[in-house]
């Protein structure tokens, strides 16, 4: 293959849309991560609007490019706090030679992102058209599986609860002081290897009415919010941890721009029911305004592209919770990972043996 990677320039918009175009059409020898924001159900690509307005200063655009003809794009969203990317989009299309293109975009992030200080590479993907194998081959761990529910737009939201229910119910927006709490709560819903993965430090839990990123999920770095607030709810009287004060659910709320899906992200302990956090977070949707719609019997309003519920697997029965409030299935994602950090084993005293 004779074309190169590079960074993208303003120039290459115009082709980069209709790259990225082309690659949502089955037909065309197209791959890309098959996320479900693809088709008429939400469409995709009002997601990835360009020109650049659309993408935040930290994120990285790269092209392949051959004989002046741009045959592959690779977005990558960058938390530089924490410095991590995650890839968002990868599309290439060629005859017979997508995948060679991907996998030398996926090669070119990696040596790019180092040399930028990058620990930690993400990208959650459907496990099609050669997804997983691609990244595996290019030294990503597969370490967990996420459910993505989708609340039809066509579904009235419900009535914002008053502040007074919500009180008796303990909920409330979260605060700082909250952070150690918070990450109890992920402690002890989280599978020891993935939160080793994923590797939560308490300044990371101190912000979490904007720290959208935390906990990850699958669909948050696509989405663009105009507002984001959290809400935690408190282990019910008689119920273990009530007397310590910890935290049984967290809650997070994203308000979309535009014609984007909103978003909720629940956090809960098995024991606990969260029903009403979940209603209390789709009532928070519905007050935002926006491009709300009355439904056609005026019996509520809803949202004009619904709501995304990511569930991680091991969150269940969370998604049965989820499903009772209005949810439906819409895809199962695989979330990789790829860590240029090197683990060394701390000296320990061991038992002695003769």
């Amino acid at each position: 293959m004779s074309g190169r990677v590079r960074l993208a320039r303003l120039t290459d918009l115009a082709a980069l849309g209709e790259l990225s175009r082309l690659s949502q059409q089955d037909h065309l020898d197209a791959r890309s991560l098959g996320l479900p924001l693809s088709g008429p159900r939400i469409g995709v690509f009002s997601l990835f609007r360009l020109p650049l307005g659309a993408f935040r200063p930290n994120d990285l655009l790269f092209v392949y490019e051959d004989e002046r003809r741009i045959s592959g794009l690779l977005r990558v969203e960058r938390d530089g706090s924490r410095d991590e990317m995650t890839i968002v989009e990868l599309d290439a299309i060629g005859s017979g030679e997508s995948g060679d293109i991907r996998f030398r975009l996926v090669q070119h992030l990696l040596r790019d992102g180092a040399r930028r200080g990058a620990m930690r590479f993400h990208v959650a993907c459907a496990d099609m058209g050669g997804n997983v194998e691609l990244f595996m081959q290019a030294g990503f761990m597969r370490y967990g599986e996420e459910w993505v529910l989708l609340r039809p737009p066509h579904a009235a939201l419900p009535v914002p609860m008053a502040e007074e229910r919500a009180a008796q119910l303990g909920i409330r927006p979260a605060v700082p002081l909250d952070a150690l709490p918070l990450s109890r709560l992920y402690a002890s819903v989280t599978p020891q290897p993935v939160a080793r993965l994923e590797a939560y430090r308490l300044p990371d839990w101190e912000r979490p009415a904007g720290q959208w990123r935390i906990p990850r999920s699958s669909m948050a770095p696509i989405l663009r919010f105009a507002d984001v607030s959290a809400f935690v709810q408190a282990c019910p009287p008689g119920t273990e941890g009530a007397e310590g004060g910890e935290i049984a659910a967290l809650a997070q709320v994203g308000v979309a721009k535009e014609d984007q899906p909103d978003y909720l992200r629940v956090v809960t302990r098995p024991e606990h029911d969260p029903s009403d956090l979940i209603a209390y977070g789709l009532g928070v949707i519905g007050a935002s305004g926006g491009h709300d719609v009355a439904d056609r019997a005026g019996s509520g309003r809803h949202r004009g592209r619904g709501v995304l519920f990511p569930v991680r697997t091991y969150d269940s029965p969370l998604d049965r919770r989820a499903e009772e409030a209005g949810f439906e299935r819409l895809a199962t994602l695989t979330l990789l990972l790829k860590e240029t950090l090197v683990r060394v084993a701390q000296p320990a005293l061991v038992p002695a043996i003769r």
